[in-house]
């Protein structure tokens, strides 16, 4: 505790005091957070009540799109409160967990999307093989595995924060709490730290996306080998949308968390979380549905039942 009674409390500098910029903000991000909770409770919700949805890349998908959720609010909410109510202060345990759970679901979004393109390998080059090497035991390992390794990844992380020692300035270069804008502020040695946030990086990150690229390699070497224009188009429209996702990601976060200490931008790594904590969970939803013909038709569905529970319930009770 006497690393953490200097500082009790971290001050948030946002994007810019300029009043009308704040009211722009205010609008793209509540937009953003919007989508992103609505896209992907949707997704869930047709996912889960459809039977013929029930496969493994589903149910993968199900995993990212609560994952979405989780790491948009953990960003969004506060962020909204800063640009509403100007309250940019947060306490430090509340710092701490923001910080925890952003690296939680941004580890986990980078492992999932290693197994669902594993997924993809096996489905396109092993076909007479898939149910086997995809029956749900294997499916529940493999999520299992994405969130543990995940918690432990960000569990250390923190643990190695709450190490240091905050002495001094205590304004956080950010719209939110993350390691790189943490560890400048630290009046103690970050050289662990430091370290540690790129051998998590190199795993997390750089070894998943050269899995991820390894799978995808094979993926299009037996697409060329189909001999109809039309089983090429099907074979890769069933993992275009997942490559899209994967290297928009891939390339914030690469950024953000490579390069901590003294060589971060706090300027790029805000443009950088922006784009992978607000705008990736909003669009993953739409990149997914508008490309893929089974889940529009089961969003369609959900939609519809919403409809009628609610016309139903409008409905005059008689006596």
């Amino acid at each position: 505790m006497n690393n953490q009674s200097l500082v009790t409390e971290f001050i948030l500098r946002g994007f810019s005091e300029e009043p009308q910029l704040q009211s722009l903000f205010l609008i793209l991000f509540l937009c953003l957070y919007t989508v992103a909770l609505c896209g992907n409770s949707l997704i869930v919700a047709a996912i889960t009540f459809n039977s013929g949805l029930h496969t493994p890349m589903y149910f993968f998908l199900v995993n990212l799109a609560v994952l979405d959720v989780i790491c948009a609010s953990t960003v969004v909410p506060k962020l909204l409160e800063i640009l509403v109510a100007e309250k940019r202060n947060i306490s430090y345990g509340g710092c701490m967990a923001q910080m925890f759970f952003l690296s939680w679901s941004v580890a986990a979004e980078v492992l999932l999307f290693t197994a669902m393109a594993y997924d993809r390998y096996v489905a396109i080059c092993q076909p007479l093989h898939y149910g086997s090497m995809m029956n749900p035991r294997v499916c529940a390992v493999l999520a299992g595995a994405v969130w543990g390794m995940s918690v432990l990844g960000a569990g250390v992380n923190a643990c190695l924060m709450l190490q240091l020692s905050f002495c001094g300035p205590n304004v956080v270069d950010h719209f939110f709490c993350e390691i790189p804008p943490l560890l400048l502020l630290s009046c103690s040695s970050t050289y662990v730290n430091d370290i540690m946030a790129i051998v998590a990086d190199i795993f997390f990150a750089v070894l998943n996306f050269l899995l991820t690229m390894v799978s995808y390699g094979f993926i299009i070497s037996t697409i060329l080998k189909i001999r109809t224009a039309e089983g090429k188009r099907r074979a890769f429209s069933t993992c275009s949308s997942h490559l899209i996702v994967v290297t928009m990601y891939y390339s914030t976060i690469v950024y953000t968390y490579l390069s901590p200490g003294s060589g971060y931008s706090p300027g790029m790594g805000k443009v950088m979380a922006v784009l992978y904590a607000t705008v990736s969970p909003a669009l993953n939803p739409l990149i997914y549905t508008l490309r893929n013909k089974d889940v529009k038709g089961a969003l369609k569905k959900v939609l519809i039942s919403l409809g009628l529970h609610i016309r139903t319930e409008s409905l005059p009770t008689s006596c």
